[in-house]
């Protein structure tokens, strides 16, 4: 969303407010007559039932309506069945409305009816942002990109903020196809490279060992010294590639998984697997304590992608003769997965910023881990996709402890989006 919304916003906040109590007001009072319920406009105002003969436009209401208009973000305010009971023009131009049931009538969009219908049940407001089609279908019209916001005014009336992130999601689609698209081709030659090096690498060593020991030249040492970093280097490149092509599809390149139930206790038995020689290496033991029979929903490759980038993180960022340590808890909503570290933590001005693409806390000692800085942002993408989020807890010099959330029941009430990309959603305020 640019920031020509941010005073939009502030003000949608503020007339939203002032409609809320009006509505308040008139559900305290006897029945408007006739002439004053909600009705279609199709010059574009705003729809109001407080239109009577004789509202003053220069009054309060006649300004909130003035201000709702000239706002660029749409608002739609429905009642309790769901009608729209105000609507400005910049959601009439977004296309948020639809035709009644009965002819000169008109209906919200159904995911508007949908976002009511979760704040009414839940009380908590709902985000999300997704990507409309425009126009007849297959026609070559953009589609158009929304971050939609459903706030409840009273016990019955919600309203529905939208403004039009098309042209973000439209720059987001260019960068991830970039991305991607270079990914790919630099796949061919990193492969060709570390090929090239392991060939190197065992040319140098049959020269080797024809040679007599006192008599190798200090040329094949050398090479053999360049041959075995280039191997390093082009795996290490090999890496970044591929947890590239990995966060790009994380991104919206590709749908989101279906939320199936997955085991726990393979998800820890599968990281543990993979981190095994890595911790080996450094003589750092992986512990787990926990409840057996936990069970997630999401992914169960994307949930074991997510625990294993923590675990190496934290092998990656301590000590030998150390421990890291996974702990679960779990609830009725949610399971908690812990992962901690006695590591050189992360200083507090970092914290915020860690689970950011390509950001090192510590450049000199990155670079010495091998790592590619895209682990934590591709466990952050993971959690979110699943409708759960990860933190972090660390003192500086005394260790670190991340914290994967994911939901322990079956999602509830999906969006019925239409045939569109979901760019991201969850439910704030929690």
């Amino acid at each position: 969303m640019d920031s020509a919304n941010t005073i939009p916003l502030a003000l949608v906040a503020l007339v939203v407010g002032a409609v809320a109590g009006v509505l308040f007001a008139r559900s305290r009072r006897s029945p408007e007559p006739a002439e004053s319920v909600s009705r279609p406009n199709e010059g574009g105002r705003t729809i109001d039932t407080d239109d009577g003969p004789h509202a003053d436009p220069n009054g309060i209401r006649g300004l909130g309506r003035k201000s709702l208009d000239s706002l660029r973000v749409g608002v739609v305010v429905l009642d309790a069945e769901d009608h729209p009971v105000l609507v400005n023009p910049a959601a009439r131009a977004m296309g948020l409305l639809r035709s009644g049931g009965a002819p000169g009538t008109i209906a919200a969009h159904p995911i508007l009816r949908t976002l009511a219908g979760q704040v009414r049940r839940t009380g908590v407001r709902r985000e999300v942002e997704l990507d409309l089609p425009r126009g007849r279908a297959g026609g070559a019209h953009a589609p158009l990109g929304l971050h939609l916001r459903a706030v409840a005014l009273n016990s019955t009336h919600v309203a529905i903020e939208a403004a039009d992130v098309t042209e973000a999601h439209r720059l987001a689609r260019v960068r991830r196809d970039f991305v991607a698209n270079v990914s790919h081709e630099l796949k061919t030659p990193i492969g060709a490279l570390q090929l090239l090096a392991e060939a190197l690498l065992d040319a140098t060593e049959s020269a080797a060992d024809v040679e007599p020991e006192d008599e190798k030249s200090e040329d094949l040492v050398a090479a053999r010294r360049f041959a075995e970093r280039i191997h390093h280097e082009s795996a290490r490149m090999g890496r970044l590639v591929n947890e590239l092509l990995e966060l790009t599809r994380l991104q919206g390149a590709e749908p989101l998984p279906t939320l199936e139930p997955v085991s726990v206790d393979w998800v820890i038995a599968e990281v543990i697997d993979r981190t095994r020689t890595t911790a080996s290496a450094k003589s750092i033991e992986v512990s787990y304590a926990g409840p057996k029979g936990a069970t997630v929903y999401g992914s169960d490759s994307q949930v074991a992608t997510a625990v294993t980038n923590l675990v190496e993180n934290a092998i990656a960022y301590s000590g030998e003769d150390t421990r890291v340590s996974l702990t679960l808890r779990q609830d009725e909503h949610w399971v908690e997965i812990d992962v901690a570290d006695q590591g050189i933590g992360i200083a507090p001005h970092d914290v915020d910023r860690i689970f950011e693409r390509f950001y090192r806390a510590d450049q000199a000692r990155s670079r010495s881990t091998g790592g590619t800085g895209l682990g934590l942002a591709i466990v952050k993408h993971i959690a979110t996709n699943h409708g759960g989020r990860v933190d972090v807890t660390s003192t500086l010099g005394d260790g670190s402890t991340f914290t994967l959330r994911l939901p322990a029941r079956p999602p509830e009430a999906p969006l019925p989006l239409p045939a569109a990309i979901e760019i991201e959603s969850g439910a704030a305020g929690r």
